[in-house]
């Protein structure tokens, strides 16, 4: 299996990967259905013929999982997700490295700068709190 560069991978990820936090609006009731308030992600979707792309992705950050998503929608094909959510994967991985290797689209380096941003409330625990949530909450707003 051939390794991957960086500059494929930021490639891959201004055209097929998105940076996104959950963020459980503070104005509605808690539901018991969602656990959490946050959840930060970091994902790269493609179709089911290239799976083996993402498993190359997963190989080069050494974190992360993959799973299937079925699509019944017509003309849409059934695809794969790469996807890092643990938040030391994130901070010490992830972050770091498209820190070092900037994405091309200005709209993903702006919400990558909103995910580096609300990470860092996330770290420092604000989110606990519900004015934190609430600042959160209106980041994930300004998000593509």
């Amino acid at each position: 299996m051939q390794n991957l560069k960086p500059d494929y991978i930021v490639g891959l990820t201004d055209g097929e990967g998105s940076f996104t936090i959950y963020v459980r609006d503070p104005k509605l009731p808690r539901r018991k259905t969602r656990r959490v308030s946050v959840e930060p992600k970091f994902y790269i979707k493609l179709i089911e013929k290239d799976k083996v792309i993402l498993e190359k992705v997963q190989k080069f950050f050494g974190c992360g999982s993959i799973y299937f998503q079925k699509d019944t929608r017509p003309n849409h094909q059934h695809c794969y997700r790469y996807e890092a959510f643990n938040r030391d994967d994130l901070t010490k991985k992830i972050i770091p490295f498209f820190k070092k290797h900037q994405l091309q689209f200005p709209s993903k380096r702006n919400d990558f700068r909103l995910f580096c941003e609300m990470m860092d409330m996330i770290i420092k625990e604000e989110h606990l709190t519900e004015s934190g949530l609430e600042k959160l909450f209106k980041l994930k707003q300004l998000m593509h």
